[in-house]
Order: C-alpha cells, then sequence, then structure tokens
C-alpha cells in the first residue's frame, strides 16, 4: 500500500506540473553545460575530450572496456563524471552490460543500478542511455529514484521521449535534477552540429543556461574543440552539471555534508 501511495502521489505532482526547476539568474552570462554521452568504447576521442579545457561533463556506460582509466583520466583534468545508465527503448536496441529493463523486479533494478554507480570512478550524476521505454513507465521509475535518492548524485533526464516522467520522478524524490534541451550530434556532420551548437547558445541566451548532450563522435569532438575557445568573446560561459545546477539554485550545495551514503567504488584503485 505505501508503494501504491507514493506512486500515487508522484503521479499527482506530474499531473499537476508540481515540479518545477527554478530559472537562472538574469544577474550571471548565459551560460552552457556540455553532457558527452556514450563514455568508454573510444580511447582516442575519449581522451581528448578528457583533455579538452573546458569544463566538460562526461557520461560514461558502466563495464565499457576504456570506462575506469577514461572516467580517472578525466577526473585529473577537471571534468564531471556521471553513470550514462542504459535503459530499455521502445525499438529494442540492445542495452550491453548494467541494462535496466520493465521485465526486472525492483530488487533485481536496484542491485544492478547500485554496481553500475559502483563501477564508475568519481561518479557524481546520472542520466539515461536510450530509455524511451523505461523512462515513460512510473514503477520502474520510482524504483530506480529510490535507489539515486540513497546517493549524493543528481539526475539529468536525457529526455528521449517527449513523455519521459523520469525527471518528474526524481524531483519528486528530491534529488537534484534538470532536463537536457539540445541534442548536438544526432546526424554526424559538421554543418548538423553546428546547427544545434548556435541553438543550445540561443537557449542559453533566452533562458540564462541550457544543457547539451554530445557523443564522442570525431565530427562532436573536432567541433567542440575549435568552438568551445571562442565562447568567451560570444559572452557565454560553461559550466559543469552540478555549476550549471549550482547557478540555477542560488549557488547552493546539492547536499550536506553526512547526508548521503558514499558510493562505495567496487574495486579499490589509486588514482
Amino acid at each position: 500500500m505505501r508503494v501504491m501511495s507514493t506512486l500515487l502521489a508522484l503521479a499527482f505532482c506530474i499531473a499537476a506540473g508540481a515540479v518545477s526547476a527554478e530559472p537562472a539568474s538574469k544577474a550571471l552570462p548565459p551560460t552552457i553545460a556540455i553532457i558527452i554521452d556514450d563514455m568508454g568504447h573510444s580511447l582516442t576521442e575519449g581522451e581528448r575530450l578528457a583533455n579538452l579545457d573546458q569544463p566538460l561533463t562526461l557520461a560514461f556506460l558502466p563495464y565499457r572496456r576504456h570506462t575506469d582509466s577514461l572516467a580517472r583520466l578525466a577526473h585529473k583534468q577537471h571534468k564531471e563524471i556521471m553513470l550514462h545508465a542504459p535503459m530499455a527503448n521502445t525499438r529494442n536496441y540492445g542495452l550491453g552490460p548494467g541494462g535496466l529493463t520493465p521485465e526486472m523486479n525492483e530488487q533485481s533494478m536496484a542491485t544492478t543500478l547500485r554496481r553500475a554507480l559502483q563501477s564508475i570512478p568519481h561518479v557524481q550524476g546520472v542520466n539515461n542511455h536510450m530509455g524511451s521505454l523505461l523512462t515513460q513507465q512510473l514503477q520502474p521509475m520510482d524504483w530506480v529514484m529510490k535507489e539515486l535518492f540513497r546517493y549524493p548524485v543528481y539526475f539529468i533526464d536525457s529526455r528521449t521521449i517527449a513523455s519521459s516522467v523520469a525527471g518528474d520522478v526524481a524531483a519528486a524524490y528530491r534529488i537534484p535534477t534538470m532536463t537536457r534541451d539540445v541534442f548536438l550530434d544526432h546526424e554526424q556532420t559538421e554543418e548538423f552540429v553546428d546547427r544545434q551548437f548556435k541553438l543550445l547558445i540561443k537557449r542559453a541566451r533566452e533562458n540564462g543556461s541550457a544543457i547539451g548532450i554530445g557523443h564522442p563522435h570525431k565530427v562532436t569532438v573536432d567541433y567542440l574543440e575549435k568552438h568551445l575557445p571562442k565562447l568567451d568573446e560570444q559572452g557565454i560561459a560553461i559550466a559543469t552539471v552540478s555549476g550549471l545546477w549550482a547557478m540555477r539554485n542560488g549557488n547552493r550545495e546539492m547536499f550536506a555534508e553526512g547526508e548521503k551514503q558514499a558510493i562505495r567504488p567496487a574495486f579499490a584503485k589509486k588514482d
């Protein structure tokens, strides 16, 4: 009964639009955050991204060949690290290890998610990889956010489908949360990336801030290497996701000290 009551309350919040992000302060310059998804496969592009000067946020798939080493390098280079959690999609694409599916019960979903978090060094946040099926479903999202609530992590709804409830459920659990504004490179041409990057800046100028998501494609990394250093002359700032959240929330800390349970790394390694 308690679970059903929670779900009903969440459904009411979603239907009523009871949870919303605070607007960015107008005293600050328009600010973008860029998340790079699907990290862990490509060593070459991953190293290039880790070594960029700007404060990118890199979202790593769990258990991929280069996830551990690249996450450690990225952390040393002052990048922010996320878990890119694979979730079931409407096209039945394979999820790989660490995937979350509607067939799982609460315990299986929580254990899979916890182990994925433990596999990512220096993890500070989570977003969904694919997820067009799972993020529409209230019960699985309740289980996901119930587990994430235990840890000092934020959640970004990648918004792979317009009817996603993931961000609303995260907010109902009082997990720091925001939503993707622009996908940068679902067409892998310089012209398309340029158009989407300019759209991201336009959204930031209109709303104070905006979040873009890209991937470690060569065309994307080439573009970012060339254009991120030019943001200052355009009057645009760039921040990590947690930095952008702080900007939208009066520069307050996400979590009080000792408020959350620490994520215990799956493998103890020195950085």
